[in-house]
């Protein structure tokens, strides 16, 4: 294609994936591929030294959105520069060190949401305005007067201008689509729909953050003049500053990077990078500015953990509860460093609540290195087609069960796939742990021995493996071994082989410490199962009702009669401490102890150890880089410690 015309045609289409994005808050494109439309555009107008007007290159923002006052700004609004590997940092870094010395950096999270201004006049929030083109914002006033955590009124009596990002917290948004019967997409396109709703009680009921990075003017300019005083003054005046903040010489700055990209799945809010920033203003001036972005400031993005592809197909999955779950096949795309064809939907209600369909283009995200979720629709086209509800299970053909929103195979005893989950789950580590057994493996059990129960895996034979593919001798007395050895178990692992709905690995070890043996679980009563930290409602009544099912009774007799014999733990008793009894919350890193480390010191010391801050949280442990539980212990005045004074505790000290 002719250059001139592919530039054309990139503005074209990215300029409508801007207005999407920045004026309808309704993005069609994913940030990783919006980039590559950006990289492509910039490298071909720096080849012909053709740029239209309207080129995206030259432009800041979005257009100003109808029904919002105008707001021109005191001086334009520049984007960041940005890279995307550690040589392009470095030579950012090292270009800045031998022009003007070496510097001090500061380095911050980049935040993904909807850049804010707020001017204040003798103490007092005057108004609020988005970025728009850079130029021209809209008055968002109102709406931030809406944001609860958001001073209003501020010590500094002088002219400021402040800038930040309206976000909302991750676990607000995971709250909001709980109950919502149309989900919002992501943190930062529920944060942008909220500031620019005309509608004040939506952005209330958004319950939305406003965190604060940068200061556009201040009267007592000789006060500021390093980003660090920049961040002190932002606290100090009761704005929210995310408390990652650090000053580093330049062969710092990348390993700081790494251990922010480490924990950035445990902070509450949605990051896409790190900002640096050469930290004394006096000499920024001299280091200048583009046409788009500061020369003294960038921004290093992280690896894309989102991107657009099309679902091409829907494969229905049963769980070992029976459960359906829905798995999209897609067009395969490049997603974290691995290659991803498949994407997951929670059950039927979720593609319903996201309205996907066939063929349609969708945004998928991958976080943590498990299967990608697709998130939301990022556009229909003439070929999409609804997804049908199943009636009935894709391997027994038995009628479903609709429970809610999930779909579930009622068939308990001829189910394949739903007896191949459970043993399964029954063999895995923190079950039985027997070695030597796959989905491969216990389809051929019971495709070729007729293995429908765990039980009937303690009255395997080596002769019957031996007709087995890939059984050879070794093969087999090794697992007859394995079998044999899971006999001896201890309580918690023979709770979490049962697969009760909803109970993991946690729940299981702490129903086995709080009811000590089998008899007293079974007659374990709702309000008693319930009074286990971080066991609700709806687990309960599930625990609760597994031990009133004949069948399952049966089995676990059955089991026993097949010699399994649980190891019920002795009654430990602990000497009084400082954590005995205490029910403790750990969050953010520490240097000397991993989390599962510190979890089973605390545990033997007589602590319960929960993974959520409420008002029966005795303690919070804080370490580097905590997250919003820091915040909700605060608002909720429950005692901190830090690792040192851990350690003294520890101690005894």
């Amino acid at each position: 294609m002719d250059k001139k015309l592919r530039i054309n045609e990139l503005v074209k289409i990215i300029n409508q994936h801007n207005f999407n994005y920045y004026t309808l808050d309704k993005p069609t494109i994913s940030d990783a591929d919006w980039d590559k439309l950006m990289s492509e555009l910039e490298a071909l107008e720096t080849e012909t030294g053709y740029i239209l007007p309207n080129s995206p290159t030259q432009n800041v923002g979005a257009e100003v959105l109808k029904g919002f006052k105008k707001v021109t700004h005191p001086k334009k609004l520049y984007s960041l520069d940005k890279c995307n590997t550690p040589e392009e940092l470095n030579k950012w870094l090292l270009d800045i060190d031998s022009k003007f010395g070496p510097q001090k950096y500061s380095l911050e999270v980049k935040y993904d949401g909807l850049r804010i201004l707020a001017q204040f006049e003798n103490g007092e929030l005057v108004l609020a305005s988005t970025r728009g083109n850079g130029i021209v914002g809209e008055d968002v006033t109102e709406q931030v007067k809406m944001i609860n955590s958001f001073p209003k009124v501020i010590p500094y009596k002088k002219h400021l201008i402040v800038m930040g990002e309206a976000m909302i917290r991750n676990s607000v948004l995971e709250a909001i689509n709980k109950n919502s019967t149309e989900p919002l997409k992501n943190a930062r396109n529920a944060a942008a729909g909220a500031i620019r709703n005309l509608d004040l009680n939506v952005v209330r009921s958004r319950n939305l953050d406003l965190f604060m990075y940068d200061i556009l003017e201040i009267e007592d300019t000789k006060s500021i003049v390093t980003q660090e005083d920049t961040h002190k003054f932002l606290k100090d005046n009761g704005f929210e500053a995310w408390d990652i903040f650090k000053l580093l010489d330049a062969h710092e700055v990348i390993n700081e990077i790494n251990k922010i990209d480490a924990v950035k799945y445990d902070l509450d809010i949605l990051i896409d990078g790190a900002v640096i920033k050469v930290n004394d203003m006096t000499i920024r001036e001299d280091i200048g500015y583009t046409n788009k972005f500061p020369k003294w400031a960038i921004a290093y993005k992280f690896e894309a953990q989102e991107k657009t592809t099309t679902v091409n197909k829907i494969v229905w999955q049963v769980g070992r509860t029976g459960k359906l779950t829905p798995i999209a096949e897609i067009e395969p795309v490049e997603l974290a460093g691995a290659t991803v064809k498949r994407a997951t939907l929670n059950n039927y209600g979720d593609i319903q609540r996201k309205d996907v369909k066939l063929n349609s283009l969708v945004f998928i995200r991958r976080s943590n290195e498990v299967i990608p979720e697709i998130l939301s629709v990022a556009q229909h086209n003439e070929n999409s087609v609804d997804i049908a509800k199943p009636i009935t299970c894709p391997y027994c053909n038995s009628i479903l069960v609709e429970d809610g929103a999930n779909l579930f195979c009622p068939n308990k005893t001829s189910c394949v796939a739903k007896i191949c989950q459970q043993l399964v789950h029954f063999a895995s580590r923190n079950a039985m742990d027997i070695d030597g057994i796959s989905d491969k493996t216990i389809m051929q059990f019971k495709e070729k021995l007729d293995i429908t129960s765990p039980v009937d895996l303690y009255y395997i034979t080596k002769e019957e493996l031996l007709t087995l593919d890939k059984f050879k001798e070794k093969k087999a007395d090794n697992f007859l071994k394995s079998v044999e050895k899971s006999k001896n178990c201890n309580f918690s692992n023979f709770i979490y082989a049962l697969s009760i709905d909803g109970v993991g690995d946690k729940t299981s070890n702490d129903l086995a410490k709080t009811f000590k043996t089998l008899d007293k679980l079974k007659d374990a009563t709702l309000d008693e199962l319930i009074a286990i930290n971080d066991v609700g409602d709806v687990i309960a009544q599930n625990i609760y009702d597994y031990f009133r099912d004949e069948g399952n009774n049966k089995l676990i007799n059955d089991l026993i009669d097949a010699g399994v014999n649980i190891q019920f733990a002795e009654e430990v008793i602990v000497e009084d401490n400082y954590f005995k009894g205490k029910t403790i919350v750990l969050t953010g890193s520490l240097e000397k102890y991993s989390r599962i480390e510190l979890s089973k010191i605390l545990e033997n010391k007589g602590a319960n150890i929960s993974s959520s801050v409420s008002k029966n949280t005795d303690l919070v442990i804080v370490g580097e880089n905590a997250g919003s539980k820091l915040d909700k212990a605060i608002s909720l005045n429950i005692p901190t410690i830090n690792e040192a004074e851990l350690i003294n505790l520890l101690e005894n000290k």
